[in-house]
């Protein structure tokens, strides 16, 4: 495995620090990802689509305002894979179905929105259970995403944010942007080895989602480390207007050593 393999294993904490120092730029990062897509998701099938030509721009782009002491936050320049339930203008969505033809969405969802407007490069959509329905991961019709724990035994990845997951945990993206209702971020992350957090219903905008149940339903992401401080993750991945994200300092302190199990 190359460095630039190495790389892409990597957490957005390391990342972010190889951006600022300079040995590491987007570009290379997004290169290195697109390459592994090409090599490895044909027998994975992570992803339903991948956006070279956009998220290579978008890399060029987050390069030239660091140089220029531009720096929009801790996601910018990362590279990150987007459920297809997500709705991003000019491109197909599918719902993980094949019940209707694919459609090209006119508007982009709001939690994809701001994550480009913080940096974040968006390097395709990924494989999804039919209408998000279902915790194994597996689709009969648009086929069945890999674990990649195992790439002689196709094993089940978790889901329904089945492509996610095993697109952080195969190194094809450094990040996901996933859906859960009763475990869709949380199962993946776990059966892939990742961390998947379910946010509060309401904390993070559905607008240009295709839901499955709006009263149990929150967008959350898929990494190989969720990292708290200061509540960036939650600032990054979108409030809406109603709510705002004030990390309390109970999340991060230690557990009372009195606490049995």
């Amino acid at each position: 495995m190359s460095t630039l393999d190495q790389v892409t294993f990597h957490s957005i904490a390391q990342l972010q620090q190889a951006l600022d120092a300079g040995s590491l730029t987007s570009e290379a990062l997004v290169r290195a990802q697109l390459a592994r897509i090409e090599h490895f998701d044909e027998q994975l099938n992570a992803y339903v689509e991948a956006y070279p030509a956009r998220a290579l721009s978008a890399a060029i782009a987050a390069d030239r305002q660091r140089a220029a002491g531009i720096r929009l936050g801790p996601l910018h320049g990362i590279p990150l894979a987007i459920k297809d339930l997500f709705e991003i203008d000019g491109q197909a969505i599918t719902g993980g179905s094949l019940a209707q033809a694919p459609r090209v969405s006119k508007l982009t969802a709001t939690a994809v929105q701001r994550l480009e407007r913080a940096g974040a490069i968006i390097l395709g959509k990924t494989q999804t259970v039919e209408f998000a329905f279902g915790g194994w991961g597996t689709n009969a019709v648009m086929g069945t995403p890999w674990n990649p724990w195992d790439r002689n035994v196709h094993h089940a990845p978790g889901g329904s944010s089945s492509g996610s997951a095993v697109a952080v945990a195969s190194g094809l993206a450094s990040a996901a942007l996933g859906t859960d209702t009763g475990g869709s971020v949380r199962i993946p992350a776990g059966m892939c080895g990742l961390v998947g957090l379910k946010t509060t219903r309401g904390l993070i905008s559905r607008h240009g989602l295709i839901e499955l149940c709006p009263s149990l339903d929150s967008v959350g992401p898929i990494t190989t480390q969720l990292k708290m401080r200061r509540g960036c993750w939650m600032h990054c991945w979108a409030r809406t207007r109603w709510i705002r994200f004030r990390p309390s300092p109970l999340y991060s302190a230690p557990l009372p050593v009195s606490i049995s199990r």
